[in-house]
């Protein structure tokens, strides 16, 4: 577990503290927060390893946290103040989960830490919860939370009850119970070498001169999993391009398209561009790829990536592709990635505060978008040209419902089976003709895709 000094880790738990306010009051995202205060705050290496261990650790397991809080509060925690809330979660993960770090610590730090937000009594009331938790701190397990099974089930996992119940329909007890507990394991940092300037094999090799733990990954053919902490424009060959920072299981997706030479292209969906810069490599920086985004912002992102790595046959643009294509982008493609916008839930091991900003309400409005995207791009392929569609979360309205919906009202397409496109050892990651990626089985974000095929007439 991670210890620090008892002066540094003071200014820890209060940035901690300051994140998950943020994170719960704004749905805001922890990646980009914590990436500023790490930036910003004078740190040593140990309170880095620390503040992201706090932050990320109470999000991924706030459910079983909060359950366990409700135990000691008179009336809901939601109607405690937002930030003595995020510091009470703070507290208590640091007594139940991290025991390197002394309990006397965390319930002084934040009872002052509380003092200075709301003053004496708000203190007074910090210091009884926490106390009341160290006196039961070995019982606490043992309390009974639910006398159903299913809601023991979420709490134990700290998942929402909403998803545990989806994902049992889904997926069963069994594979429910071990795709919970993969989620709340920290993801691993991969890289996509970049083919169309170095190997995987000089990449690796780099890496490992320059004394950064990595190895290859077992997916991917082009992917390098780096178990070093290390700043990501840091590491060797990021300057020069030689690397793309990409998940392994979103890294399949581009086969499933298979690119060529030559070809026109449409990435309709396409921030933050690693998909997009892959594609390019993938058919040689030789033809037309149009990656078209809604966002501003993330535009700016794909166009930053693609100069970085050196890809010329890359044309960024910002477009809303639920509405018809603008005048000059309506031409006809040989083949469409779609990789729409999602409830985001394969990604809970980076981004663990997803699954407590989402709700059954945005999975239907996410699937009727996603919809209504297909249904529009779908007018601009080629007879004989390939749509895949993917997104990177795990449930069947978002996935299959979106891709059965379309067969069936779209009798010119073919649904391929995803096996004969995917490399090597991947071409076991289907069910039935999809492509399906999941945490506990293949240790990579949980992901979905379909290749379908325009047939000629």
């Amino acid at each position: 577990m991670i210890a620090s000094s008892e002066k540094t880790s003071k200014g820890v738990r209060q940035l901690a503290s300051e994140i998950l306010f943020k994170v719960d009051t704004r749905k805001a995202y922890a990646d980009v927060l914590l990436d500023h205060s790490l930036k910003t705050a004078a740190l040593s290496d140990r309170d880095r390893a620390l503040l992201t261990e706090l932050a990320y650790g109470t999000l991924r397991w706030r459910g079983k946290i909060d359950a366990r809080l409700n135990l000691y509060l008179r009336s809901s925690l939601e109607d405690t103040d937002p930030f003595i809330r995020n510091l009470l979660r703070v507290a208590f993960y640091q007594l139940l989960f991290l025991d390197k770090i002394p309990d006397y610590a965390a319930v002084n730090e934040a009872v002052q830490l509380a003092k200075a937000h709301g003053g004496d009594k708000v203190a007074g009331f910090v210091n009884a919860v926490l106390r009341n938790l160290l006196r039961e701190k070995d019982k606490t397990a043992e309390r009974q939370l639910s006398a159903q099974w299913q809601a023991t089930l979420a709490t134990e996992h700290s998942h929402p009850q909403w998803l545990a119940n989806k994902w049992l329909d889904y997926f069963g007890r069994e594979e429910t119970e071990a795709l919970m507990k993969a989620n709340n394991e920290a993801a691993p940092l991969v890289l996509r070498v970049n083919s169309y300037r170095s190997s995987r094999e000089a990449l690796l090799a780099l890496l490992l001169k320059s004394g950064v733990s990595a190895v290859a990954t077992r997916w991917s053919p082009v992917g390098i999993s780096v178990k070093s902490r290390s700043p990501v424009d840091q590491l060797p060959g990021f300057q020069e391009g030689l690397f793309q920072v990409q998940g392994e299981a979103s890294q399949l997706v581009s086969y499933l398209l298979s690119p060529q030479k030559g070809e026109r292209i449409l990435d309709a969906c396409a921030a933050p561009g690693g998909k997009t810069t892959h594609i390019a490599e993938l058919m040689g920086d030789a033809g037309k790829l149009i990656a078209l985004d809604k966002s501003e912002k993330g535009i700016a992102q794909i166009r930053e990536n693609a100069a970085r790595l050196g890809l010329m046959s890359l044309c960024a643009a910002q477009s809303d592709v639920s509405h018809q294509l603008p005048a000059a982008l309506r031409r006809p493609y040989d083949r469409i990635l779609i990789d729409a916008p999602c409830s985001g839930l394969g990604t809970l091991r980076s981004h663990p505060e997803i699954k407590w900003h989402r709700n059954e309400t945005d999975i239907k409005r996410l699937s009727h978008l996603q919809k209504k995207i297909v249904d529009q791009v779908v007018h601009y392929l080629k007879p004989g040209g390939v749509l895949v569609y993917s997104t990177c979360t795990l449930t069947k309205d978002e996935n299959e419902n979106v891709v059965e919906d379309f067969l069936e009202h779209h009798k010119e397409f073919v649904l391929d089976d995803a096996a004969g496109y995917l490399p090597g050892e991947a071409s076991s990651l289907v069910a039935g003709s999809y492509y399906i990626a999941l945490p506990h089985r293949h240790d990579t974000d949980g992901f979905f895709a379909a290749r379908m095929r325009r047939l000629v007439k």
